[in-house]
């Protein structure tokens, strides 16, 4: 009788131990998610600062770029493509697409003296590169973020956890084989320009 109640006591110990591992790898799979969701909410929030000054942007180069509407539009594009975005993917790649028209825009604005003078396009430009640093900071916490996340819901016996929890795998925030290009800029005479 005695060895049966140590079984018994033995064996519901363990089930105990058992149930209060899982509880315990539950909640840092909570966790991780939430660090992921929170590290995007603050790139997200960067992004919002940056489309609102783009409007000011265009409206102060317009007058200055009569022959760069290309340069123009690829940067507005970019801007709607990105607020248009639904996804956490779709919305790293607008937004690389964005980065690469606003450098555009700054190599291109490089051809217009007066513009460059202009102390509105100057603090335009100064913040949108302010704001391309913080997001290019926070872009690699969230991708640290993401990468742990990856790999405990990969891991024996997170695995198991994390498919009853139905956890995917997400993506990081990475540069496209098309951004890591050298981008071609071609300016126009200055004859052009002033016509």
């Amino acid at each position: 009788m005695g060895g049966n109640v140590i079984t018994g006591a033995a064996f519901l110990l363990f089930v105990v131990g058992v149930l209060v591992y899982i509880v315990i790898l539950y909640n840092e799979l909570v966790r991780l998610r939430n660090d992921n969701d929170r590290a995007w909410a603050n790139i997200d929030v960067l992004l919002k600062q940056r489309h609102d000054e783009i409007p000011n942007l265009v409206e102060t180069v317009k007058g200055y770029m009569q022959h760069e509407q290309q340069t123009l539009l690829a940067v507005t594009q970019a801007r709607a493509a990105s607020m248009n975005a639904a996804s956490i993917a779709q919305k790293a790649t607008a937004e690389l697409t964005m980065t690469v028209a606003l450098r555009g825009l700054f190599a291109v604005a490089e051809n217009y003296p007066q513009l460059k003078a202009n102390e509105n396009f100057l603090k335009l430009q100064t913040r949108i590169s302010e704001l391309e640093d913080r997001i290019a900071d926070r872009r690699e916490f969230f991708n640290d973020d993401v990468n742990t996340y990856n790999t405990r819901i990969g891991q024996i016996p997170e695995v198991f956890v994390a498919s009853f929890m139905s956890l995917k795998p997400r993506a990081m925030f990475q540069v496209s084989e098309e951004d890591r290009k050298l981008v071609e800029v071609k300016f126009q005479s200055q004859g052009a320009a002033g016509t």
